[in-house]
């Protein structure tokens, strides 16, 4: 037998550098990029006259444009690239797979898709009428047309950029590393933190947001955190349902709130209602799975390991 004294360079990669330090620390590395990729992307965004008014420059607003040229760039810079390049570096083009596969995982019962589809609007109603005393009115029917519409928008939008890396890539690690309920727990604040910057800018209602509103909407990101790692584990890991059940708060917030409830139309009463929404769900699923929130460990293939001498 003939020994090489050169290192198997193909099998043992390094373990020294930036891919060294990535595969050693995926969790953390996927963390640092996605928010320094997104908040440096969102600087123009937050320091135009949209947000802090340091520069004299105004993003167009017609048809949400100071959004999606704002706010979007940071998001597909963000959470879904991250994903990618660590998925890439730690796991290979196998890893690579598995991540993508998930997010064409549509052969999902119809039971989900209608229960995410009138779930989320039926736990903020209640929600909403519980704050508001019972003051709802019917919203108009230009709401009720532009609301599946709305929905796929968002779903390409807002959903694809963020749950590509929150769920489809941290949340399987975070489970394998602190169980179901640890591993939401240690993410959904994370989740609500990448979202800080958005806050100094017209995205968070700045000037006049307060740090009561960013704590409760941090505070949502946990509690609602449960019952999308419910539905993450109980539909077997299918990202479409986890965006659709993420988009349908913003949607229906976006478009039907105000209309239906007028008295507790402004931004903090609306957070707090979304926040007891979220927190009563938290609660259900909790105690409905007994805090196992539909996982299973044998079921979730792992990440595949890298070779050390």
């Amino acid at each position: 037998m003939t020994v090489s004294s050169q290192p198997d360079i193909e099998r043992y990669p390094s373990r020294t550098g930036v891919r060294g330090l990535i595969r050693r620390s995926p969790l953390i590395s996927f963390f640092v990029l996605a928010n320094l990729m997104s908040w440096i992307a969102w600087l123009p965004y937050i320091l135009s006259a949209t947000g802090l008014g340091v520069w004299d420059f105004t993003f167009p607003s017609r048809f949400g444009g100071s959004q999606i040229l704002g706010v979007l760039p940071g998001a597909y810079l963000g959470p879904i690239l991250a994903a990618f390049i660590v998925t890439a570096v730690v796991d290979g083009r196998e890893g690579v797979r598995r991540w993508a596969g998930r997010m064409t995982k549509w052969r999902v019962g119809w039971i989900w898709y209608l229960g995410t589809l009138l779930g989320v609007p039926a736990a903020i109603v209640v929600a909403g009428l519980a704050v508001s005393g019972g003051d709802i009115h019917l919203p108009p029917a230009v709401v009720l047309v532009a609301y599946l519409p709305g929905l796929l928008i968002q779903m390409v939008t807002t959903g694809l950029a963020e749950e590509p890396g929150w769920r489809d890539f941290a949340l399987p690690r975070m489970q394998r590393r602190f169980g179901p309920l640890g591993g939401t727990f240690v993410l959904g604040p994370l989740w609500g933190l990448w979202h800080l910057p958005l806050f100094m800018s017209e995205w968070g209602g700045w000037p006049d947001v307060t740090w009561m509103r960013v704590g409760e909407f941090i505070a949502f990101c946990c509690v609602f955190s449960v019952v999308v790692t419910w539905v993450f584990n109980r539909t077997g890991q299918s990202l479409p349902l986890v965006i659709l059940l993420h988009v349908g708060v913003n949607n229906f917030m976006s478009l039907a709130y105000s209309d239906m409830f007028p008295s507790i139309a402004g931004a903090e009463q609306a957070s707090r209602v979304t926040l007891l929404a979220g927190t009563v769900a938290a609660i259900v699923t909790i105690v409905a799975t007994r805090g196992r929130l539909g996982y299973l460990p044998r079921e979730e293939p792992g990440p595949e390991v890298t070779p050390q001498r």
